[in-house]
């Protein structure tokens, strides 16, 4: 494998050497890849040649280095405190990339460290400046191949390279979602071609409903992980062709399809092609899918039969799923499935019916053919992303073992976990450098490390907390003013984008993607009585919301506008607050900055959930309804579970029990909590409970406790048992 990589290397060459001094040259090569996003130091590193244009350019190194004054670069070449800086990230980038066999993976299983696992996902959340990613799969994609790479996993990732990103959100002043989209510079960004030996670009061609579709092949290299990114962008492409890599999660059916076969059968084409032969093939989530009938189709051409090639497939892939509720798992009429695979089946050695089987799904209404159904068919291991989303899952899919109980339905469940340092606040990671050992990083999954967390002063937790809280209202503040000066916003938009927050008082976050069932609205259910609570005197609450719709979410639209007319009432006196366009940058900020993170699915409908692990990790509180994630990882003292350890069968019921659970926590705990101060003015018994958060949340909930399951409970039995075929 490692003779591949320098192969491909030579034919990627970096795009964009800039026009650098010889002695900051290396600069380029850490632009190019995104292992800068996780180390502070790297991040810090661009920042201190020049703030204001690393602020500008939004934190993307490319931009950044091709805009930079160059007196700022000259400024840099005589400060020997950044050289000596540069140096060091430099020396421990080199190290980092060189230490392959010096890894947790390599020492454990020496034996697979050439034996690639092949990971798919359709979107990836890495970076806010490569904007590839809707929400939660993708942030968690992204931190999967981050983790991955500081493991030493042998993983390579297939994606798409969306030449529209996700859209950019406005709100106008009724609190009215508009969708925007803009094509993206690929310049711009950290992405490199692939290159065949004649120095053309390459790419895949793939047949879709009898034409043939031309992808381009990008990587993006995540420290010693590589990204393959699929474009359809491309001139041999007719005009609708060229626009089926432009933009995630399309409501037209037609362009679905053609992304997921560009996705899933394209993917593996695009691996063969670059010399990979993955031994684990792990599909997170549905849309992939179709990379199990390439796989089969590769073998019955090779001379197997169907079921040869499919006992073989199964016994290396893995798939993951996320969505709780049937529908929203991608399903395509049966007509659709004619008119893209009738050509196919028959290179399956199957006929219509077989090949409708592997993934026919019966409903009242007729008959569907489900990309969920045909990955659990198609994958000897299938796991959701909690406990009782694995509970839930067995249920839901049970039809499809109907001789087998439920507790024993072939899916079981790996929950989701963060990657540390991608979210951790530099004065946390630094706090927990003193407190926990200075290589607390490479064991933060073990328990015992996390103990020594009762060591930290309440009063230096309590400064880190509050400089956090500063930073946040600081960066708010400014964000609403650059908007006021861009004469995009009314006066009232103003103040509803948080220019009257105080750094102070009590901050409670809600960021999350504005589908209903996850109830922004809850909080908002007595407006009368979240009055009270905002304005109590000497005890003021403040709430940030954040959040996207689908542009085809009308419900998600019009829930968006209700909570922006509450916040826009005078009453509240700004302590209710919209913050548009959600993206990493601004998650870092509220994860790190508030107080309480509060989460309020309608359970069980919230699969896992990833943010409040990331807020607790910042000694952020957690205040969320008992589903996903919480339901695991809540005690009773390390943050506060809205309602009940039960299912409604009534959703009108549930929201009524779950609202005045919330009223109640907040009245009589967690206000008079943070407003009770010691005589140094420090809130104890408040501080006390951050401690407890972070010492049982912060190890538990990493990536680097996920991967290690997935690796000893997926990856390495299916290692195994494809060898034994």
């Amino acid at each position: 494998m490692a003779a591949d990589l320098k192969r491909r290397s030579i034919n990627s060459p970096i795009p964009n050497r800039f026009s650098l001094p010889r002695r900051l040259g290396k600069l380029s090569d850490l632009a190019y890849n995104l292992w800068w996003t996780w180390n502070i130091d790297a991040e810090h590193l661009f920042r201190s040649i020049d703030p204001h244009t690393w602020e500008d350019t939004n934190h993307n190194p490319v931009v950044f280095l091709r805009k930079v004054p160059r007196q700022c670069l000259n400024a840099a070449l005589h400060n020997s405190h950044f050289l000596n800086t540069y140096d060091h990230v430099i020396d421990a980038f080199k190290a980092y990339m060189a230490g392959a066999q010096n890894t947790w993976y390599a020492r454990q299983y020496p034996e697979r460290i050439n034996q690639p696992i092949a990971y798919f996902s359709s979107e990836f959340g890495l970076h806010q400046t490569l904007p590839i990613y809707a929400g939660g799969l993708g942030i968690l994609s992204g931190d999967h191949l981050k983790e991955a790479s500081d493991l030493g996993l042998p993983l390579v990732a297939v994606g798409f390279l969306y030449t529209q990103g996700y859209f950019i959100q406005r709100i106008t002043e009724d609190g009215w979602q508009e969708s925007l989209y803009a094509n993206l510079s690929f310049n711009d960004l950290p992405v490199i071609p692939i290159l065949d030996n004649n120095g053309d670009a390459l790419t895949i061609n793939v047949m879709i409903a009898g034409r043939e579709v031309y992808a381009r092949l990008w990587k993006v290299q995540v420290g010693r992980v590589m990204l393959v990114l699929l474009d359809t962008n491309v001139p041999k492409n007719q005009p609708s062709d060229r626009e089926l890599s432009a933009r995630l999660y399309t409501s037209d059916l037609e362009m679905r399809i053609s992304q997921e076969i560009i996705l899933g059968i394209g993917g593996v084409q695009a691996l063969r092609m670059l010399g990979f032969n993955p031994a684990v093939w792990h599909m997170n989530e549905g849309h992939s899918a179709f990379l199990v009938l390439e796989r089969a189709r590769e073998l019955v051409q090779a001379g197997n039969s169907f079921e040869e090639a499919a006992n073989e497939v199964r016994a290396s892939t893995i798939f993951t799923t996320h969505t709780p509720v049937l529908a929203g798992n991608d399903e395509f009429p049966l007509l659709l499935i004619d008119k893209y695979f009738s050509n196919y089946w028959p290179r399956l050695n199957l006929d219509r019916d077989s090949f409708l089987d592997l993934a026919r799904h019966k409903q009242p209404w007729g008959e569907t053919f489900a990309m969920s159904i045909l990955a659990l068919h198609m994958s000897g291991r299938a796991n959701g992303v909690s406990e009782l989303h694995g509970q839930v899952a067995r249920k839901m899919w049970s039809f499809l073992w109907p001789n087998t109980p439920v507790e024993d339905i072939p899916i079981t469940h790996i929950t989701n976990g963060v990657h540390t340092s991608t979210w951790i606040a530099r004065r946390m990671e630094n706090l927990y450098y003193h407190y926990l050992g200075p290589d607390w990083l490479e064991h933060l999954d073990n328990p015992e490390i996390w103990e020594a967390i009762e060591k930290i002063p309440y009063a230096e937790l309590w400064s880190i907390r509050r400089h956090l809280k500063r930073r946040l209202v600081h960066y708010i503040r400014e964000r609403a003013r650059k908007q006021w000066l861009n004469n995009r916003i009314r006066s009232i938009q103003v103040i509803a984008s948080g220019v009257l927050l105080d750094p102070y008082a009590l901050t409670i976050g809600f960021a999350r993607r504005f589908a209903t069932y996850k109830r922004a609205n809850l909080i908002l259910r007595d407006p009368e009585r979240l009055l009270r609570l905002l304005n109590r005197p000497g005890m003021p609450v403040q709430i940030i919301f954040a959040g996207k719709a689908h542009p085809a979410d009308e419900p998600g639209k019009r829930l968006i506008q209700e909570v922006y007319r509450q916040i826009k009432r005078s009453d509240n006196g700004g302590r209710l607050v919209f913050l548009e366009d959600y993206d990493m940058n601004l998650a870092r900020y509220l994860l790190q900055g508030v107080d309480v993170w509060l989460n309020t699915p309608q359970r069980p409908n919230e699969a896992s959930g990833t943010s409040g692990m990331k807020a607790a990790l910042n000694g952020v509180l957690n205040c969320s309804v008992l589903d996903g994630w919480w339901r695991e990882g809540y005690n009773g003292h390390n943050g506060w579970a809205i309602g009940e350890d039960r299912d409604y069968d009534d959703p009108a019921t549930q929201d009524a029990a779950d609202a005045e659970s919330l009223y109640q926590l907040l009245e009589k705990q967690i206000i008079p909590l943070y407003y009770d101060r010691s005589t140094e003015n420090l809130p104890i018994k408040w501080l006390a409970r951050e401690k407890e958060s972070i010492r049982t949340l912060a190890p538990r909930f990493s990536l680097r406790r996920m991967l290690k399951e997935y690796i000893g409970e997926m990856y390495i039995p299916a290692h195994s048992e494809s060898e034994l075929l």
